[in-house]
């Protein structure tokens, strides 16, 4: 089975001392593509070089939402000139964080806002976090005429899926389905097309069932993959084909 991890932060420090063995396993665990989503200016260098040394490792360029105290106006140029100069295959992880308070509001829609026309100049899809502000998302992309790109790590609703789905726009889950009690999210495994869902770690977060309390790495997606087959009651090499198809598809990667 071929499976393509389409939000893993390799660049993430806590792969330092061990990262390339860490991109091995995930090869050995069939693992053929994986996507870093840029997070702040400087990581979205790190990032670059990595993929640079891996012709099966891509980049997304963005401003986090969750990391607004280090980001800075000029990083928004800085984006601008990465995107038209490196061509990433999205632009994020970007969107809503409204988990902390009111205080940084304002300013994370504009950084959101000003990201999703860079993606409407370039032709590319959002890789979106969002949490405590999914209609307010939601009714930004309505309104914004862009229309492609997937919801990280969902945690939605049924019908908040639904909207997001009408718009165009991609579901993205990982280890937290793994979870017996993530009963909302396995449901919306069960009920949602297959041809809108796409796989991912969020490594080294968001550890599945089986690595609770450690380090999450990408060579465990093959344990959401399982997940989605038993929830689904479709076959694993089911769900690894249309999955990794879709990623293909919306990324625009190369065919492997």
């Amino acid at each position: 089975m071929r499976l393509i991890d389409s939000h893993v932060h390799l660049d993430d420090p806590r792969f330092d001392p061990d990262r390339e063995v860490v991109i091995q396993r995930a090869r050995a665990a069939g693992i053929i593509a994986q996507i870093i989503p840029g997070v702040t200016e400087s990581r979205c260098e790190t990032a670059r070089q990595i993929a640079r040394q891996h012709s099966d490792i891509f980049v997304a360029y963005g401003l986090h939402p969750m990391f607004m105290v280090e980001h800075q106006a000029d990083h928004l140029d800085a984006l601008r000139e990465r995107v038209a100069q490196y061509k990433p295959v999205a632009i994020g992880e970007c969107g809503l964080d409204f988990y902390g308070g009111d205080e940084d509001k304002t300013a994370q829609i504009d950084y959101f806002q000003a990201q999703i026309e860079i993606a409407c100049t370039h032709d590319l899809p959002l890789i979106l976090h969002v949490r405590k502000a999914l209609d307010q998302v939601t009714a930004i992309l309505a309104a914004s005429g862009h229309h492609k790109g997937v919801l990280h790590s969902f945690s939605g609703s049924e019908q908040q899926a639904k909207r997001l789905l009408d718009l165009g726009y991609h579901i993205s889950l990982g280890g937290p389905v793994t979870y017996s009690r993530a009963k909302r999210l396995r449901r919306l495994i069960t009920v949602l097309p297959l041809d809108a869902l796409l796989l991912e770690t969020d490594a080294p977060d968001q550890p599945g069932s089986l690595h609770q309390g450690q380090r999450n790495e990408p060579a465990y997606l093959s344990e959401v993959l399982n997940t989605f087959s038993q929830l689904r009651k479709q076959t694993p090499e089911t769900i690894a084909a249309a999955t990794t198809q879709n990623a293909i598809e919306l990324f625009q990667l190369p065919t492997f």
